[in-house]
């Protein structure tokens, strides 16, 4: 191909409206000599801030999950043939999986699996630490770097306690920019939690030797079907059409749909069930762009789609992930339910059926990208 520049991502990508603001341009540039490319937003793609030192190399575009130059790479080296012949990504095996710490489970997603994963590795020091992201407020995360429980117990953010935060916080989001965090790391032997998009950067960057990406033990990746993104003065608005008020939630969750949990006022526990289309108006409109659902390029997948409440569906897909999984269940830290083909079966079909919609979505979208 023809070289490219972090220019052609601004044409290609940016002004069509379909930068996923995973970082990885941004990260790359910012471990070199000079800053050329930036985040003067977070909720804004990338710009150049010393365009003059731009080497352009070609890496920032080589590594942007919305150019796919490296799809033929990464597919092989992941065992994927690709979203025609199956949307889910390679796996063995599929399972249902519990913390048997209380904390991680009480404080946790789902079933506290991810978080009882990394604190199993940092523990036996396979990994100094990881980047997870830290719930502040609804709809608010940022990325933190977390090397305890106390960390991931703190970062979970299950119990919302958000008076300050919501006067404060203009803009919010549940995208978390977690890969321009990395830089900040260097010496550390790193776990990091991602999205799809930001997973397959990462995969990018470790197929072309990038620095900072030699720094990452292993990828734990997150289903996503999408991130939601809305100003301050969209809350009224959220409040009138779904009669949730911020300040009463404790809790957001994703299974089939998104799950709202509220305080208890006294009244008992109330949860809200809010289809995904339902939620389009606050949808990430980068999303739209997006096939991966269940992170195809993750060591390990994670995700409440198909399994029962405090409970996490686990994909092992590398050798890696394989491992560490059952070095895991071995030492007790998480507990696998006992599931039969039918289960199983049952499991990848609503996996499936909500992968492929996602592909379709993305298919309809970019119909309309010039």
């Amino acid at each position: 191909m023809d070289s490219k520049t972090f220019q052609d991502l601004i044409e290609e990508v940016h002004e069509k409206g379909i930068c996923q603001e995973c970082g990885g341009c941004v990260s790359f540039c910012s471990s070199a000599e000079y800053d050329v490319i930036g985040l003067k937003d977070p909720y804004k793609p990338p710009e150049y801030i010393n365009k003059d030192k731009c080497l352009e190399c070609g890496i920032c575009y080589y590594i942007c999950p919305q150019t796919h130059v490296l799809d033929n790479e990464l597919n092989q080296t992941y065992k994927f043939a690709g979203f025609s012949s199956t949307p889910i990504g390679y796996y063995e095996n599929i399972y249902s999986c519990q913390a048997t710490d209380k904390d991680f489970l009480d404080y946790g997603t789902d079933g506290g699996v991810v978080n009882s994963i990394i604190n199993f590795l940092i523990e036996k020091r396979l990994i100094d630490g990881s980047i997870v992201s830290k719930t502040d407020a609804p709809f608010s995360r940022e990325a933190t770097f977390a090397d305890s429980k106390y960390d991931l117990i703190k970062a979970s953010g299950a119990k919302l306690d958000i008076s300050p935060q919501l006067d404060e916080i203009q803009k919010f989001c549940t995208y978390t920019h977690s890969i321009p965090k990395l830089n900040h790391y260097k010496f550390k032997k790193l776990a990091v939690v991602g999205t799809p998009c930001q997973l397959y950067t990462i995969r990018c960057m470790q197929d072309l030797g990038v620095t900072p990406s030699e720094n990452i033990e292993i990828c734990l990746g997150l289903f996503c079907y999408e991130n939601f993104f809305f100003e301050k003065f969209q809350i009224e608005k959220f409040e009138k059409d779904f009669n949730i008020k911020f300040r009463d939630l404790e809790k957001i969750n994703i299974k089939e749909d998104v799950i709202f949990k509220l305080k208890d006022m006294g009244t008992g526990e109330k949860i809200i069930h809010i289809p995904f289309n339902h939620l389009k108006d606050y949808m990430r409109p980068a999303c739209n762009a997006c096939s991966d659902f269940t992170n195809i390029y993750a060591d390990i997948s994670f995700g409440g789609l198909g399994s029962q409440d405090k409970y996490t569906t686990v994909i092992p897909r590398t050798k890696k992930g394989i491992d560490v999984l059952k070095k895991a269940l071995d030492a007790g830290v998480i507990r696998a339910v006992d599931l039969d083909e039918v289960q199983k079966d049952k499991m990848i079909k609503l996996i499936t059926q909500y992968s492929e919609s996602k592909v379709k979505r993305r298919e309809e979208f970019m119909k309309n990208i010039l």
